[in-house]
């Protein structure tokens, strides 16, 4: 019998993508987007955030769409400005103040996670 669907057998999931470390670099080394969008000061390190609004199942997104956070922003759990919403903690809050984080990811990957 032949594999006519060509996917792996079930059970087996798909391999993940690999680390992107040279490009996650470069998105910690930039200015957190959403202080620069809203003329925000950031107060915190940046991060790479990996975008979570609108995709399907919990797998990870392509380093490519990562966006640059600061901590306040992003976990929000050592950063110092308390007034900033992070996306971890208040994901549909940050959301309707911010837009959807995928909107700040200049990545021309797509997520792989069908």
């Amino acid at each position: 019998m032949s594999n006519l669907m060509k996917k792996p057998p079930m059970g087996l999931k798909k391999p993940k993508d690999k680390k992107d470390e040279a490009y996650l670099k470069q998105i910690r080394e930039q200015p957190c987007c959403v202080c620069r969008k809203f003329g925000e000061i950031q107060r915190s390190p940046t991060t790479a955030h990996h975008v979570i609004h609108d995709r399907a199942g919990f797998r990870r997104s392509h380093d490519r769409l990562a966006i640059p956070l600061c901590e306040d922003h992003h976990q929000g759990l050592w950063g110092t400005d308390k007034s900033k919403i992070a996306i971890h903690q208040q994901p549909l809050k940050w959301r309707e103040k911010y837009g959807p984080d995928w909107s700040y990811s200049s990545g021309s990957v797509q997520d792989t996670d069908t």
